[in-house]
């Protein structure tokens, strides 16, 4: 095999098209939002509020998400989700130049996180129905490699444009972006689609992706690593605060911080998808999971922007190791007829990681100071890997 097999697939270039322009159009919306309510409030509790926005329709729609995947065509959902957000970015974009209050920022982010609660398990739910099952895990590698790319790229340009033309611009390109990878979903054909199974409604038929993750030990630690180390480890919610008073870096040094981690993801996936598998998945995925929390606590005490950037490079290359073991796990042991509440339960744990940890950042920063609560988010992560590789034998001896 080679290291481009999942390209001969035709439904994979599209799908991995609409999902990097989805994911640019994030990255664009999280930095403008964290630059414009930073500058307006000054509040740290403010900017990690944000990540309480975001989780709550993945709480409320998690589990009916995942449902309406496996029911439902997939590739139709992710373009419709696309539409949505399409709609948010335009709004935005024609009441940026009035002025962005507080309210409507968050209103807007809670309906952009309610059209990704519905995409995350469609996307992530077609995915081997793109490529041949041998091609899967080369499919995952260039996906991340991606969707990191676009993380980079995102960040990037959103700094540029508000440094050379305000926030209005950076809604405008966003909302571009979520257009285009509509397009992308529209165009797509996934091979057997039309014979997608159907679950039972009900209750039970939805939370059936929690029971199988509950049974699947090996996949509940993968799980619970990424939740809790995350939740401790993740400092990108407090990255204006490093950007404007730390680092003296404005708001394009701000973009560039947003984009180290994705830099360093996206070459450490590009080089996975070169190699042959990794046979000791379970043990690099604890060493990894480890080094991003020492790599956490080299950001919070840097005190000049190379190093800062370096550590967060470092941050994402070790987060890209463990995000291409965890989807593999995932995607191999489901079978297809749950694979979108599984996925959803995985979006579920992700986004829990992400937006709570963005709480907990700014809580941490407002009782304990930026760079401590930083450094502690750093050591804790340490300390959960340390607790999970004890509690986990099935982790330990996975081999992937």
């Amino acid at each position: 095999m080679t290291a481009y097999a999942a390209f001969s697939s035709r439904a994979f270039r599209y799908q991995l098209t609409a999902v990097t322009l989805s994911m640019f159009s994030q990255q664009m919306l999280s930095t403008v939002v964290g630059w414009d309510l930073y500058l307006a409030t000054r509040s740290p509790v403010v900017l990690g509020n944000v990540g309480l926005v975001q989780i709550i329709p993945v709480l409320l729609f998690t589990f009916a998400a995942g449902h309406v995947a496996d029911r439902y065509p997939r590739r139709q959902t992710s373009m419709l989700m696309q539409v949505a957000q399409t709609v948010v970015g335009i709004a935005l974009a024609l009441a940026a130049g009035r002025g962005l209050g507080v309210a409507l920022i968050y209103t807007c982010l809670f309906l952009v996180a309610t059209a990704r609660a519905f995409q995350w398990p469609a996307t992530s739910a077609m995915l081997p129905q793109t490529v041949a099952p041998e091609h899967l895990t080369n499919a995952i590698s260039w996906s991340g490699s991606a969707r990191e790319l676009a993380t980079v790229g995102g960040p990037a340009l959103a700094g540029i444009l508000i440094a050379t033309w305000g926030s209005e611009a950076v809604y405008i390109v966003q909302a571009a972006c979520c257009a285009l990878s509509a397009g992308c979903f529209y165009l797509m054909h996934i091979p057997g689609a039309a014979t997608q199974m159907r679950p039972e409604t009900g209750l039970k038929a939805v939370a059936e992706g929690l029971r199988f993750v509950w049974r699947e030990k090996v996949i509940l630690s993968a799980l619970s690593l990424d939740l809790l180390a995350v939740f401790f480890g993740g400092a990108t919610a407090l990255l204006p605060i490093f950007a404007e008073d730390i680092l003296h870096t404005g708001a394009t040094g701000l973009g560039w911080l947003r984009a180290a981690p994705a830099i360093g993801a996206g070459l450490m996936a590009v080089a996975i998808a070169h190699r042959p598998s990794i046979r000791n998945a379970g043990i690099v995925l604890l060493i990894s999971v480890a080094a991003f929390g020492a790599a956490t606590i080299g950001f919070a005490f840097s005190t000049v922007a190379w190093l800062s950037f370096a550590m967060l490079f470092l941050t994402g290359a070790f987060d890209s190791i463990s995000v291409v073991l965890r989807i593999s796990l995932v995607q191999s042991r489901t079978p297809d007829e749950l694979r979108g509440r599984v996925s959803a339960v995985n979006g579920l744990f992700i986004s829990a990681s992400n937006q709570w940890g963005a709480v907990e950042s700014g809580l941490a920063a407002k009782w304990m100071g930026t760079v401590p609560s930083v450094a502690f988010g750093g050591a804790a992560t340490i300390v959960v890997v340390v607790l999970i590789g004890i509690w986990s034998a099935t982790l330990r001896r996975w081999k992937n």
